[in-house]
């Protein structure tokens, strides 16, 4: 955690020659006063410890409605960029400089308006008596439910996995649309980027050596006994993170063809270490996303993020994050970047009301259940209606393969694994079959959104949830149904296609 703001040393270095004269800035209550005061955690953990960590959520927030309507999606994101920024350089200003005054260690955010900061008691006291804050938010570390490897499949090369050929993506590489052109990320356990299923789609790889700036960031701070904290280079301390970029764009050139995308380009960010997160550090990726800088995490370029990210991870309230709207102004604002948040959406299933973490359980996140070969739900994917933010909001939004997936892992391996956190990974690779069969569709979420529900293969259940029957399209247990990449990319226009493209379904 560094003890000042990167806001208050570089507050506008972003826009190189944007001018924020005229900007409006709405100075007013944040949506979610409707859950003031302090996490119970955070309580709880000062009086076990002298300090501990916590995000204080200030109450300001930048007016950007307006930007919805600026078509250029990189313009929109320079602008979003440039509002919330100043939103956090003015409304942070009097705490940084109390917290400067006291000696104490924060790191200062603008993708939500937020700061991290490690404090005590009587500093806390303090804190709640501000008129300028929203909310004090817990800042657990989050453990991973990792999937176990399966075997013997771990080591048996398919050529084409069976998730990868059963969406479709062959059909659609076919046509010349595998991705080209297009940018995913992942923020995980790390990645081993030299895999040699992953090298050559590595952005910081031009085939002699490897420039890391702006292709990878570290969330976590701290060392290891598998990567040091603040590493300059992709590191994995687990094998869950280069398992999932393997199905989003894995390719060895040989019979590992194991990615969903294999022609798009990776970059990536840590945000767990050994398999622990907090939402700090799930906020800090978020944040290098949006902006990705150079390793020394300066001269941040917004042309150089993703066109959609991978979340394979969820922020459960067992292990601290009891406040659900924790991430949804920093999902929301990514989004409003034009950048498609894909999210897991957990392993808790099989009752009703299962998706319950965040990101999953946001409206602005595409949320991700897991089926298995014969296109039926996995007993563990999570179910809607969200019902821990009181929304009862569908989810999720569609499904995907995710039980027995062969992709990459540590050490130039490949191992089999199960759950949605396998699935997320074959929708952003549909993404990016999109987007680069019509580049038209970067940054146009809500386009992006649609095609893939409404070319999803449609599967029903008998389940019933929230009142919703499984035999409806959608329901809470499938969303959309199953994606399906010939139908989703078959909605371009016309001309990009040779007539003889059909889909097998």
């Amino acid at each position: 955690m560094k003890h000042h703001s990167q806001i208050a040393r570089k507050p506008l270095t972003l826009l190189n020659g944007f001018t924020l004269v005229g900007m409006l800035i709405a100075l007013s209550s944040n949506v979610w006063a409707a859950s003031p005061g302090v996490d119970p955690w955070v309580e709880n953990q000062l009086r076990a410890n002298q300090t501990t960590e916590f995000i204080v959520r200030m109450d300001a927030r930048a007016q950007t409605a307006d930007l919805r309507h600026t078509r250029d999606f990189l313009e929109r994101r320079q602008q979003l960029i440039g509002r919330l920024q100043e939103t956090a350089r003015q409304s942070q200003a009097s705490l940084l400089e109390r917290l400067d005054q006291l000696g104490v260690e924060y790191r200062s955010f603008w993708i939500t308006n937020a700061v991290l900061i490690k404090g005590d008691q009587n500093l806390l006291d303090e804190l709640m008596a501000r008129r300028d804050i929203a909310h004090i938010h817990a800042n657990p570390q989050v453990a991973m439910d990792f999937p176990d490897p399966e075997q013997p499949k771990s080591d048996s090369p398919d050529a084409v996995e069976w998730g990868v050929s059963l969406i479709g993506a062959p059909d659609v590489w076919a046509q010349g649309f595998d991705g080209t052109g297009v940018v995913i990320a992942g923020q995980d356990t790390g990645y081993q980027w030299d895999h040699p299923a992953l090298i050559n789609q590595y952005r910081g790889w031009n085939g002699v050596s490897a420039d890391h700036n702006y292709n990878w960031h570290d969330a976590i701070h701290v060392d290891n006994s598998s990567c040091d904290g603040d590493s300059p280079f992709p590191c994995d301390d687990n094998n869950h993170g280069t398992h999932t970029m393997g199905t989003m764009v894995g390719d060895d050139g040989g019979s590992n063809q194991i990615g969903v995308a294999p022609g798009a380009k990776w970059i990536s960010c840590r945000n767990m270490n050994a398999g622990n997160g907090t939402p700090a550090s799930y906020i800090e990726c978020y944040e290098w996303f949006v902006a990705p800088t150079d390793l020394n995490g300066e001269n941040p370029d917004p042309s150089k993020a993703p066109h959609v990210i991978n979340n394979s991870w969820s922020c459960p309230p067992s292990e601290g994050c009891n406040d659900p709207n924790v991430m949804l102004d920093v999902v929301n604002n990514v989004v409003e970047a034009g950048i498609m948040v894909v999210v897991s959406a957990g392993n808790s299933g099989s009752s009703c009301s299962s998706v319950s973490t965040p990101s999953a359980i946001y409206e602005a996140s595409f949320t991700v259940g897991s089926t298995n070969i014969n296109d039926v739900i996995a007993g563990s994917s999570s179910r809607g209606p969200v019902t821990v933010d009181g929304s009862g909001r569908m989810k999720p939004d569609i499904s995907a393969p995710g039980v027995s997936v062969r992709s990459s892992i540590r050490n130039d391996g490949y191992a089999s694994f199960s759950g949605t956190s396998m699935a997320g990974p074959h929708v952003a690779g549909l993404v990016a079959l999109m987007i680069s069969a019509d580049p038209d569709l970067a940054g146009d979420i809500t386009t992006l959104r649609s095609r893939i529900e409404n070319g999803a293969v449609q599967l029903t259940t008998a389940q019933e949830c929230g009142g919703v029957a499984g035999s409806m399209i959608p329901n809470n247990t499938y969303g959309h149904g199953r994606i399906d990449a010939t139908t989703s990319v078959m909605q371009v226009p016309e001309e990009f296609f040779d007539h003889s493209f059909e889909s097998p379904n």
